[in-house]
């Protein structure tokens, strides 16, 4: 019994051996046909010290990106309880519109760019009931300003809805949070819905099928306080390919949401940093691998995070970024 019990457990352990083999080695074909698009944040480029208007045209007329990402913040839309204002997204998406641009609109209570919370302030003291109420009738307003834009492809609710990150956000369970989605699918049930999730840090199980769309992160090299310095080199590709297929999730609707194309700093102040630190996280040789690394993820879509780095970058004479992006194919 005992040499039954030793062969069987040699047989598991030649055929997990074998499929981790198969998970780390196997190559799947390259989706040579990846749609690039980019995230921009007119906040970040301000805090960069870059003219926001200025960086926005170098990256849809010299970048020549013609899929964007796009956030229409709570606490600029509403800055007052009973008043929507619409007009400084309005501009980011008229221009977008005059090339022909398609966007996803990036909605919620967290959204992309650090700290990611970002709530008004007479919504900071509410009840967690009158919050969330507040919440979804700027989720409503936002829907149905951008409802019959063409320029709007996709929207997305909340950035990585259940991942702490930031300021506090207040707490989402899986119900308030499928209850935003709805009320975004009630104005406009025709759109689209993406969902974003954090590749390194999260299972998915809260957030690739509550969606019509699915987004992950892909950063390769991150910094904490604990280590320093972390890459995620030894994670392949295959990696993302498997959990969306464990999920359900058929490639030609997922996407790399945020594909990480600037440096993780210690401090996060890229501003203050050096270059020569920064390119320890970021530079053309990591930006070209992880252009590779997105490719074989086999997901449809690949949005780059940092295009204001890379004119802060020309701004401080190293154009070298810059110009690999406007000869890259998109």
């Amino acid at each position: 019994m005992k040499r039954i019990i030793k062969i069987f457990l040699l047989v598991l352990t030649i055929l997990f051996l074998l499929f981790l083999g198969v998970f780390f080695l196997k190559r799947y074909p390259k989706n040579e046909n990846m749609i690039w698009g980019v995230s921009f944040s007119p906040e970040y480029a301000q805090y960069l010290g870059l003219d926001v208007k200025e960086t926005y045209r170098v990256i849809l007329d010299d970048y020549k990106f013609k899929y964007l990402r796009l956030t229409a913040r709570w606490d600029d839309i509403q800055t007052q309880k009973d008043k929507f204002d619409f007009s400084q997204i309005d501009y980011f998406i008229d221009e977008a519109t005059k090339r022909n641009d398609k966007v996803i609109l990036a909605i919620g209570q967290k959204t992309p760019r650090w700290p990611e919370c970002n709530i008004p302030d007479w919504a900071n003291n509410l009840s967690d009931s009158d919050y969330f109420s507040a919440l979804n009738n700027y989720l409503q307003a936002t829907a149905e300003h951008y409802k019959n834009n063409p320029t709007v492809e996709i929207v997305q609710v909340e950035n990585e809805p259940f991942l702490a990150f930031g300021a506090t956000c207040h707490v989402l369970d899986k119900e308030k949070f499928q209850a935003e989605i709805n009320t975004v699918k009630k104005v406009d049930p025709v759109r689209p819905v993406l969902v974003t999730d954090s590749g390194e840090l999260s299972l998915w199980n809260k957030t690739a099928n509550v969606s019509d769309l699915f987004g992950s992160t892909v950063y390769r090299v991150v910094w904490n306080k604990f280590t320093g310095y972390i890459g995620y080199n030894w994670l392949p590709a295959t990696y993302f390919r498997w959990r969306a297929w464990w999920h359900g999730r058929d490639l030609k609707t997922a996407f790399v949401a945020e594909l990480q194309a600037e440096p993780w700093l210690p401090d996060r102040a890229i501003s203050e940093g050096n270059i020569a630190e920064q390119f320890k996280s970021m530079n053309l040789d990591r930006l070209q691998r992880n252009i590779s690394f997105a490719e074989e993820t086999g997901f449809s879509r690949a949005y780059f995070w940092g295009a204001e780095w890379w004119y802060w970058l020309e701004k401080h004479g190293d154009p070298e970024i810059g110009n690999y992006i406007r000869n890259l194919k998109k």
